[in-house]
C-alpha cells in the first residue's frame, strides 16, 4: 500500500478535488491543512523520508502544537493537480519541539514548500485546538466568488455579514450559530493576517477575508468543507437577490424566526447579531 492509499490521505485528496470542482481554486488559489491525530501520524511514519528536510522558522509559535504533524497543500500548487499527483502537490510537515518551525517529512517530490499561508493556518489551528478542547483538525481557505463579491458592497463587520447570511438561507443559523468573523483586506501570507484571523477564530468557525476569500475550520474534512459550501451558497442567494431586486429585499427571515430555529435545533445563537425583542 502507498501512503496515498491511506484513509486520511484519500479524504484529503478528495476534499481538494471537491473544492476545485466547485470553482473555488483558480490557478494556485487556496490552501488546506489537516492536523494529524497521534495514531494517524504513527501509522504514516513508515512512509516518511529517511532524510527529512531542513527546519524552517515560521515567524509564529504555538506551545500546544509542539511535535505535531500536518498534511498541507503546497505553495504554488494547483488543487486540480492534487488527485493526479498528490506526492508532488501535497506534503506532511513535522513541527519542532519549540513549536515555531516545520520540516517536510513526505511529499513535494519535485520540490517546493508548504502553502505560503501556513503561518495563518498554524496559528488558527492553535486557537481552534484550544477553544474546541482538541476537536478541531482542519483549516481550509478558498476563494468562493459570491462571498468575495459581498465584501465590496457590505460594511466589513461580523454583524453585517452574519445577518446577511443567516437571513439568506434557513440552514445557516444551525450550521454557524456564532456567525462569521470579517477581516479587512491585508497582504496574504504573513504574520499580520495570521494574528488578525486567529483573533477572530477565538469566537468564530469561519472568517471572511475582504476582497480575497473565506477561511474556515472544523473537526474533520467533511465538516469544514460543508461549512465553506453552506456559507458560499448563502452568499450566492444574497447576491442573486441583490441583483434581481436592485438592492431591495421584499421579505426575509425575521430575527424572531432565527431564534425559533436555534431553539428547535438546539443550538446557541449569537444574540449580539440579532435585534432586541
Amino acid at each position: 500500500m502507498k501512503i496515498t492509499d491511506t484513509e486520511i490521505l484519500q479524504a484529503f485528496i478528495r476534499t481538494c478535488e471537491d473544492g476545485w470542482l466547485q470553482g473555488w481554486h483558480e490557478r494556485n488559489g487556496g490552501n488546506l491543512t489537516y492536523l494529524l491525530k497521534a495514531e494517524e501520524a504513527e501509522a504514516l511514519k513508515p512512509f516518511f523520508r529517511e532524510a527529512c528536510g531542513e527546519w524552517v522558522q515560521m515567524g509564529v509559535q504555538a506551545e500546544n502544537l509542539r511535535g505535531t504533524y500536518f498534511i498541507a497543500t503546497g505553495s504554488g500548487k494547483y488543487f486540480r493537480n492534487v488527485p493526479l499527483a498528490p506526492e508532488d502537490n501535497l506534503c506532511i510537515l513535522e513541527i519542532n519541539d519549540a513549536g515555531d518551525s516545520w520540516r517536510i517529512v513526505w511529499g513535494l517530490e519535485k520540490g517546493g514548500r508548504p502553502t505560503s499561508e501556513f503561518p495563518s493556518h498554524f496559528l488558527n489551528h492553535s486557537v481552534r485546538k484550544e477553544v474546541t478542547k482538541g476537536e478541531n483538525r482542519v483549516i481550509y481557505h478558498a476563494h468562493p466568488v459570491n462571498i468575495v463579491a459581498m465584501t465590496y458592497i457590505l460594511p466589513l463587520t461580523a454583524r453585517d455579514f452574519t445577518r446577511a447570511l443567516w437571513k439568506s438561507e434557513t440552514e445557516c443559523p444551525v450550521v454557524f450559530p456564532q456567525g462569521v468573523g470579517v477581516a479587512p483586506w491585508m497582504v496574504p501570507g504573513g504574520a499580520e493576517i495570521a494574528h488578525v484571523t486567529s483573533g477572530l477564530m477565538k469566537t468564530y468557525d469561519a472568517a471572511v477575508w475582504a476582497h480575497h476569500g473565506l477561511f474556515v475550520s472544523g473537526p474533520d474534512l467533511d465538516t469544514a468543507f460543508g461549512l465553506m459550501h453552506t456559507i458560499e451558497k448563502a452568499a450566492e442567494i444574497y447576491m442573486l437577490v441583490q441583483s434581481a431586486g436592485g438592492g431591495r429585499t421584499g421579505q426575509t427571515i425575521p430575527d424572531s424566526g432565527i431564534r425559533d430555529i436555534a431553539r428547535d435545533f438546539g443550538v446557541t445563537i449569537n444574540e449580539a447579531f440579532l435585534n432586541a425583542e
